[in-house]
């Protein structure tokens, strides 16, 4: 017995004498940043939780109310990422912990939950040229792109939510150069399996092709600001970014391209082109900022059919969505910030046609910018073809 405690204080003693001599990061730095001593790897661990308490008072056709509450772990990921073997390679694992993150799972992810959101290698391996192997964000429309964590409202947008093309497998290329002094143009290429994020039966479909051009005329923003929510840089000369994405996804097998449900038939999948346009503009300067984007989706064949020829129910949603958004950010880092968000959902033979207009005003309080803060947003939904919705939503970051 004194043998076991003698060893379980000599253990204690241990790490109280290394946690002397690691000096953690400032925070929302990461919680350990590591360097190999012969400077041939790094990683640096983080993590980050959003709590979200939701209300809703929904109109029915009835004119009858429905009010409700929820209250959500929303977000809850590990991160990691650093350098391998030369800082030109360098990686990126981001795992998801919430039951938000991890819901999903169907028979061609062995129905088991989704942790996985990043598994990411980076190789620049030539100038300005990158390629990128493995799991992460398609390079879609700049609202998707911003990580949720550094979002100017609670959430993203609706158009975001009908339109988006998320995550998926495959391989990216980036490349990016000056013309003149400050005119920098961004190009990038993805292909990948079509079928989203976390797919182990693939490839059922065919291969889904992302091709995006950024245009900055008045130069670079500041640390990437222009794929961040507010204008927390305060950048000292006016910004702007000028981009568009077209996807295709050959035979593609899901409602929304590699988002949505899939599209099953008596017999195997159903498969149909799916087509996806962005068009955005980013403008930032000093406190203010500005976002607006379009989106545009089409199919060759929208209605998923038996092999008689009969609907099965499964509809791609095409249609268009527009979103504009801004915000001031005051000395104080309060923020107030406003949005309107359209969505113009098309009639698919017997399917009925949608259309929404959502109007959301924000307030901000960031305290460690975007690593610690506090939002909250009011919005109205007026919907056709279903009742009018006021949401209100309190949410709090905090980001290590």
């Amino acid at each position: 017995m004194k043998y076991y405690a003698t060893v379980g204080l000599l253990f204690l003693a241990m790490c109280y004498t290394n946690a002397q001599e690691i000096k953690a990061p400032r925070f929302g730095k990461g919680i350990l940043n590591i360097t190999g001593k012969d400077s041939t790897w790094s990683m640096k661990f983080a993590t980050r939780i959003q709590l979200l308490g939701t209300a809703t008072w929904q109109e029915n056709n009835d004119n009858s109310t429905d009010f409700d509450t929820n209250f959500l772990i929303r977000r809850a990921r590990l991160k990691f990422d650093g350098f391998a073997f030369t800082k030109k390679l360098t990686y990126k694992i981001e795992i998801g912990l919430s039951n938000r993150d991890i819901s999903g799972g169907s028979p061609y992810t062995n129905n088991t939950p989704r942790y996985i959101y990043d598994a990411l290698i980076k190789w620049n391996f030539y100038k300005n040229f990158s390629l990128w192997a493995g799991q992460t964000k398609l390079p879609g429309n700049v609202e998707r792109v911003i990580s949720s964590g550094n979002l100017q409202f609670v959430d993203r947008s609706l158009l975001n939510a009908e339109f988006n093309i998320d995550r998926d497998i495959g391989l990216q290329l980036r490349h990016r150069f000056y013309t003149g002094q400050n005119f920098l143009i961004r190009e990038k290429f993805a292909l990948s399996q079509g079928e989203g994020r976390n797919v182990t039966v693939g490839n059922i479909g065919g291969y889904q092709y992302t091709s995006r051009i950024e245009l900055l005329p008045f130069g670079a923003f500041e640390g990437n600001n222009e794929y961040q929510g507010s204008a927390l840089k305060r950048e000292n000369k006016p910004k702007l970014m000028i981009g568009a994405t077209y996807d295709f996804n050959d035979d593609a097998i899901k409602t929304r391209s590699n988002m949505g449900t899939f599209m099953e038939t008596d017999t195997n999948p159903y498969e149909t082109d799916i087509s996806t346009l962005f068009l955005d503009i980013v403008f930032k300067y000093k406190g203010f900022s500005f976002l607006s984007e379009y989106a545009n989706r089409n199919a060759d064949d929208p209605i998923a059919r038996n092999s008689d020829g009969t609907p099965t129910g499964d509809v791609v949603e095409v249609g268009n969505g527009f979103n504009v958004q801004a915000g001031y950010l005051f000395n104080s880092n309060w923020e107030i910030s406003g949005r309107y968000t359209n969505l113009d959902m098309d009639e698919i033979g017997e399917y009925r046609k949608s259309y929404e207009d959502q109007y959301t005003f924000g307030i901000s309080k960031y305290i460690v910018g975007h690593k610690l803060k506090v939002q909250t947003d009011v919005s109205y939904l007026s919907a056709f073809q279903s009742g009018n919705e006021i949401m209100a939503r309190l949410q709090m970051e905090l980001h290590f």
